[in-house]
């Protein structure tokens, strides 16, 4: 019997006949899926707070009522776990309310295609810390730098190059800021974390604390100190003071002190007393100013005091 040596042909699937391009294409995309929340790490360096206020109350109600809306997104890591892109808010809520997977959407992204997701996603919240754009503004930076390395060195031609935009500039553009004030955004990084908390709390305006941040860690806790004994926070001008007075090599904790007590329109008036045992048995009807005078005559009544009851004593 004559052996068959005609070529097999091989016929395509059912289901692949009948695929258009765009469910192919569709069929490539990353899957929505629920993953164990034990099995989910936090983005590394993550620049946005997680609160535990009354938004975070609501969204816990909510997910306990209906579920996860928006899937978080994650990327698949090397050792098998998740990685944790965006959705912070949301998988701390899933915690909260007792819930053991969270809804994802499984992502392949590079480390500089994650930060970037990661920056833009938090970036649309309503509230945006200084601390948070800071360093935020500083991560998707430092990856688009890395990006447009590579690029540059695969397939942009030299004389494109001078007429591409800097990252900065083109960072500026997504995110709706100035390069100046990205750059100013950026240096808050160089804070020490007492100070940046200030600048979040409104304690220390946003222009002298980039000035500040030029300072030596040492002397920005010298300040911190001069801070907390005059009572006041440095204004622009002083914050450009002691930046000059550091390029110089002259910024001593003397320079600093002396800065610190200059006065300035907006700078509250010094209580004469620290202790809030004394400030508090100060009656607010004694004027501004004349609160020593109050204290010292208090205590020369109590001391006549003390002496008449011991001359009853003999």
């Amino acid at each position: 019997m004559a052996r068959n040596n005609a070529p097999k042909i091989e016929l395509t699937a059912y289901d692949d006949l009948f695929q258009t391009d765009e469910s192919r294409a569709e069929a490539k995309l990353s899957k929505i899926r629920d993953i164990p929340v034990s099995q989910i790490d936090e983005f590394p360096d993550h620049p946005f707070k997680v609160l535990m206020d009354e938004d975070m109350q609501q969204l816990v109600e909510s997910i306990k009522r209906n579920g996860i809306m928006t899937p978080a997104t994650v990327r698949l890591k090397e050792d098998g776990r998740y990685e944790l892109v965006s959705g912070h808010r949301r998988k701390k809520a899933c915690e909260l309310a007792g819930l053991e997977t969270l809804k994802c959407e499984v992502k392949e992204l590079t480390r500089d295609e994650a930060i970037i997701v990661m920056v833009e996603s938090n970036l649309q919240r309503s509230t945006i810390l200084p601390s948070e754009k800071a360093f935020a503004y500083k991560m998707r930076l430092e990856a688009m730098n890395r990006q447009g390395q590579r690029t540059d060195l695969t397939s942009v031609p030299m004389a494109q190059k001078s007429e591409k935009k800097t990252s900065r500039e083109k960072l500026g553009e997504l995110v709706g800021e100035s390069q100046d004030q990205i750059r100013r955004f950026i240096r808050l990084t160089e804070l020490v974390p007492e100070i940046l908390q200030m600048v979040d709390e409104r304690q220390i305006a946003f222009r002298p604390a980039v000035e500040i941040s030029y300072l030596t860690e040492e002397q920005q806790y010298t300040l911190l100190e001069a801070m907390s004994y005059n009572d006041a926070t440095p204004s622009l001008a002083q914050a450009i003071k002691m930046k000059k007075f550091m390029q110089e090599g002259k910024l001593t904790g003397e320079v600093i002190q002396s800065i610190m007590e200059e006065e300035k329109p907006n700078q509250r008036e010094k209580p004469a007393f620290r202790d809030e045992r004394i400030t508090k048995l100060i009656p607010k009807s004694v004027p501004k100013g004349q609160e020593a005078d109050f204290v010292v005559k208090a205590l020369e009544f109590y001391n006549r005091h003390l002496q008449r009851n011991k001359a009853q004593e003999r």
